[in-house]
């Protein structure tokens, strides 16, 4: 019997090196899921390629298409002048967000962030369809509430008193290699940056977004809300592209949440 069971164990060892190799061999999504949630969220960046032309569609407009990072979810302070921001809000807005913690972040109950930590560092891409004459351009996040937000290419107007919602109502119009997108119709239950930044449900945001090369995405946008501040100010932000083959993960935020109740915290703070 013990000579059959050292037999029966050749066979048995060979398959587990062989799938063991296999498994150490696979240059993919397995190993990156495990990489990107126990640290940096998204996928690598592409190498800078200055001589790579910006590539269009077949009707001439700029092809957004690809995996992004970054490209929104920064801190407004940072963006602006040392206390700039707090010289533009509104005196109910200064005390606002002075008395915000970082827990109370709906954020952080896997709620969206609105338009502006939408593209933030978990992968998203930019769908324009149909690729000729785009009458919508869909954005597709992988992070957080795993969601998307359509931008109408259409033609239409917004509507005249649209029900607030977490991305609002996007239209959009390319200017040149310009695309602009307005969006209206925002609810005030996100935070429009990680340090609590408030706003109001006049939030008006315009979008500027253009591929100054093959690898980049410059993304301006003017913030526009007087029911938070004395007058619109831009802010500017850079997207990059990830390397090739990387792909948009099934992530959910809800699934498995250590942040809130399991956390021991026990008021989430979500729509101060």
């Amino acid at each position: 019997m013990a000579s059959d069971s050292r037999h029966g164990r050749g066979p048995w060892a060979a398959v587990c090196v062989t799938l063991l190799l296999l498994a150490l061999s696979m240059p993919g999504t397995s190993q990156e899921l495990g990489r990107r949630l126990g640290g940096e969220n998204g996928p690598p960046v592409a190498r800078a390629d200055p001589n790579r032309p910006v590539p269009r569609l077949a009707d001439g407009t700029v092809d957004l298409s690809g995996v992004w990072r970054d490209g929104g979810d920064a801190n407004l302070p940072r963006q602006l002048k040392p206390g700039e921001l707090e010289s533009l809000m509104l005196p109910w807005a200064k005390a606002k967000m002075a008395s915000r913690k970082e827990t109370d972040n709906p954020y952080f109950y896997c709620m969206p962030g609105g338009p502006l930590r939408l593209t933030g560092s978990f992968a998203w891409r930019f769908v324009q369809h149909p690729t000729v004459n785009a009458t919508h351009i869909f954005q597709i996040q992988e992070g957080n509430s795993h969601s998307y937000r359509q931008i109408f290419m259409d033609g239409r107007k917004h509507p005249e008193d649209p029900s607030p919602t977490w991305y609002g109502h996007s239209i959009g119009r390319w200017d040149t290699a310009t695309l602009v997108v307005d969006t209206i119709g925002l609810n005030d239950k996100f935070w429009i940056d990680r340090p609590g930044t408030p706003h109001t449900e006049q939030l008006h945001l315009v979008e500027r977004w253009t591929r100054s090369n093959f690898t980049t995405l410059d993304r301006v946008v003017t913030i526009d809300d007087p029911g938070a501040f004395t007058r619109p100010f831009d802010v500017s932000f850079k997207a990059n592209l990830a390397v090739d083959g990387s792909e948009i993960m099934e992530y959910f935020c809800v699934e498995n949440n250590q942040y809130g109740l399991p956390g021991g915290i026990t008021d989430s703070g979500a729509g101060r």
